[in-house]
């Protein structure tokens, strides 16, 4: 990434709100990104606008067209009187970001032979779509909806018996989000027995786990250090979501807010954008169930981690360990606090970047800031950032990461093989391994099919919200297959 230094010229380039027919919108990104912006996001915008007392929305510079509302959407109501939208949390409720520190060096993964070693074993023990049946029998499904990280038995919390420690369920955004459970009843044996036997596995499209290499910025160097950082430092990312739960709940509450609608004369021009009162019984059971999601979500991202300490421990022995960095969602819908008022706040495909001494940052994090994880595309670098006092004017939201600017279909025409794999530098001894022989399946998800992702971090630290920290470069890849 071109080192700049941002000012408050900058500040002024990277945002602008624009005044729409149904109310005000906020915008942060370059021009040159704002330029390239396709027009139906504002038309998307106009729509949720509409929603009854919307009092802020914004887009970060990722923002591109999604089902009712754009990805990269922060919306905010008052809690008092508020709505929740389905539309707005996203169908993968909890969908978020993972990192974990290694105690190895890049150069110790040099030999190309060894990082496809890691991948295979990655793959045999980290399945994509489900386990097989009996797989985490001893892990009750309830308990994790319940209580989140604090569900799991303690087998698959490798430091829970140095709790000094251990960061397994401090280094979170939230190890457990508190609900009704009485909601839980809503889903038949069907839902449940699918939700387990996919717990702890990546999933398809954009979701991934990644072997990376820690750049550490300049800028940042003595934060980095203090976080346990180094040039070099091999670390784990994780980006998957609340699969199989999650989308249940995302079409239950999206079946009967639509009764709501009908009920109440509620509706925009787009009948895919679907809300209701936060006071309404069902709008309730919705947001109850959402935050079973976000348990199910920090507990499958920690047992994919727990997949791949076990791979990486039989490749390279005992000594191997990861560490938990932080672990952060970028789908979901829940209540805040700001300026000494309650508001409800969702954010889809937007992270909480929050900056130090705020005091919502978990306890290891309050005197820093906590680390936001932006994940890059395939063959291109992911970041490490930390929130700033300007983000306040943005609810703390900023990207969650490159954004496409293709869509599936679109990307498989226009971008060949050979060109996805000159992005992965097959061939090199800088080769990005990826755990399919062949690419043809992963196409749409190259580099090509996504905007350029030190553009978009260049975005968010030009409008003053959070400067990067460090910046990952992919070693191997491990992906699901896009359905």
């Amino acid at each position: 990434m071109i080192v700049r230094p941002y000012t408050e010229q900058a500040e002024e380039a990277c945002y602008r709100e624009l005044q729409l027919p149904a109310g005000k919108l906020h915008v942060y990104a370059s021009e040159e990104i704002f330029r390239s912006l396709d027009y139906r996001v504002f038309a998307m915008a106009n729509n949720n606008l509409q929603i009854p007392g919307l009092t802020y929305m914004s887009y970060t510079p990722d923002v591109h067209v999604g089902e009712g509302t754009c990805i990269g959407t922060t919306a905010v109501w008052n809690t008092d009187g508020g709505y929740v939208s389905p539309s707005i949390v996203g169908s993968d409720i909890g969908c978020g970001m993972r990192l974990h520190l290694t105690n190895m060096h890049r150069d110790e993964l040099r030999d190309i032979r060894l990082r496809r070693k890691l991948v295979r074993a990655i793959d045999h023990y980290l399945p994509a779509e489900e386990h097989a049946r009996g797989h985490y029998s001893d892990i009750r499904l309830e308990h994790v909806l319940i209580k989140g990280l604090r569900g799991l038995p303690n087998k698959y919390v490798p430091d829970h018996y140095t709790p000094k420690q251990s960061t397994s369920l401090t280094h979170v955004e939230c190890a457990r989000y508190r609900f009704d459970e009485g909601v839980l009843d809503r889903f038949p044996d069907r839902v449940w027995h699918r939700a387990h036997r996919q717990l702890g596995t990546l999933g398809g499209g954009n979701h991934f786990a990644e072997l990376q290499a820690v750049e550490i910025d300049e800028r940042s160097r003595e934060l980095a250090e203090r976080w346990g950082l180094f040039d070099g430092q091999v670390v784990v990312m994780i980006h998957s979501g609340s699969r199989a739960w999650g989308g249940a709940v995302s079409r239950y509450g999206t079946t009967e807010l639509l009764k709501v609608m009908r009920r109440l004369g509620l509706g925009t021009a787009d009948p895919k954008l679907v809300y209701a009162p936060l006071s309404d019984p069902s709008a309730q059971a919705y947001v109850q169930l959402l935050y079973s999601a976000l348990n199910y979500a920090v507990a499958s991202r920690h047992l994919i981690a727990y997949a791949i300490r076990q791979a990486c421990r039989e490749v390279l022995g005992t000594a191997f360990e990861m560490r938990t960095l932080y672990d952060l969602m970028h789908n979901y819908a829940w209540e805040e606090q700001h300026d000494g008022s309650s508001r409800f706040i969702h954010r889809k495909g937007a992270t909480r970047a929050l900056p130090a001494q705020h005091p919502d940052n978990p306890s290891p994090y309050l005197e820093t800031g906590h680390p936001a994880l932006i994940p890059g595309s395939m063959g291109t670098s992911s970041y490490i950032m930390v929130g700033q006092p300007g983000g306040r004017d943005n609810y703390y939201s900023i990207c969650h990461g490159a954004g496409r600017i293709r869509s599936r279909s679109a990307t498989k025409k226009l971008v060949s093989v050979r060109d996805f794999a000159a992005a992965l530098g097959v061939g090199t001894e800088d080769e990005v391994v990826v755990n399919h022989r062949s690419l043809d399946a992963l196409v749409d998800e190259s580099p090509q099919a996504y905007k350029d992702v030190d553009q978009i971090i260049d975005s968010v630290a030009g409008a003053g919200l959070a400067v990067p920290v460090a910046a990952c470069r992919p070693l191997a890849t491990i992906k699901g297959v896009s359905s």
